[in-house]
């Protein structure tokens, strides 16, 4: 009786020949993140995109973080990689076509979450917190700004023309009202941050801009809105949570 061939290992990207050995090193570390996020991402996508659609534009994304990767950030290679590979499957996505309108909720969600992460792991891996309470505390205001963030993603108004590619689905009364209400609270919240973080936030998040657009609008580079938005994310954080919203 013969025995069933072993499973094919995946297929790392194409490198081209001027990559250095230390990035040939970082592909060969990431390639099975690459499949482990592309079966998580496919649970959150449905049939939207197959697992092989989501490892080759994820195989495409680790290469490009390999090449990117900078020591200096103090963030390890994984981590970064992580967040680039999940970037580049989402981007993937969202240029695929039509999708349910949750879904792409979702996606922009997760966009928002990773934005907070990668500046909250540029800061711990800067100014690392003194003792293990101050870390605790760091990590519950990172998952509470990532959670804030993936709401505010998530319930923001459509964009305009958006109806032309996604398919709507239905809420239920009541969980219009909560929706309501959560994004009544979060709007009164930016309205009192300084000038470009109220602008940033606004145009993303209501007005239908991209992040790297209301970037541009305010005069900051992607990597400074980033900040900018992390800052505002956990201080209007911060204030739900005094005024009675809890994650």
């Amino acid at each position: 009786m013969s025995s069933s061939p072993a499973p094919k290992a995946p297929t790392p990207p194409t490198k081209a020949a001027a990559d250095s050995p230390e990035v040939h090193e970082r592909v060969l570390e990431g390639i099975s993140l690459v499949t482990s996020l592309a079966r998580q991402m496919h649970q959150h996508l449905g049939a939207s995109l197959s697992v092989d659609d989501l490892e080759a534009i994820g195989r495409e994304g680790l290469l490009d973080s390999a090449r990117t990767f900078d020591r200096e950030r103090g963030i390890p290679f994984l981590r970064w990689a992580s967040l680039r590979i999940r970037g580049a499957m989402i981007d993937g996505a969202r240029s695929h076509g039509s999708l349910p309108r949750r879904v792409y909720r979702k996606l922009r969600a997760l966009e928002a979450a990773d934005r907070v992460q990668e500046v909250v792991a540029e800061e711990l891996a800067a100014t690392p917190p003194p003792s293990p309470e101050a870390a605790d505390e760091k990590l519950g205001e990172a998952l509470s700004s990532m959670a804030l963030a993936m709401a505010a993603a998530f319930l923001s108004p459509q964009t305009h023309g958006l109806d032309e590619i996604i398919h709507p689905d239905t809420e239920s009364p009541e969980e219009e009202f909560a929706h309501a209400e959560l994004m009544n609270r979060v709007r009164a919240a930016i309205a009192k941050r300084p000038e470009n973080e109220r602008t940033l936030l606004e145009r993303h998040y209501f007005d239908g801009v991209t992040f790297e657009q209301a970037a541009q609008e305010i005069g900051l580079s992607k990597s400074w809105a980033s900040r900018l938005h992390a800052r505002a994310i956990e201080a209007i954080s911060r204030e739900l949570k005094r005024t009675g919203i809890k994650d």
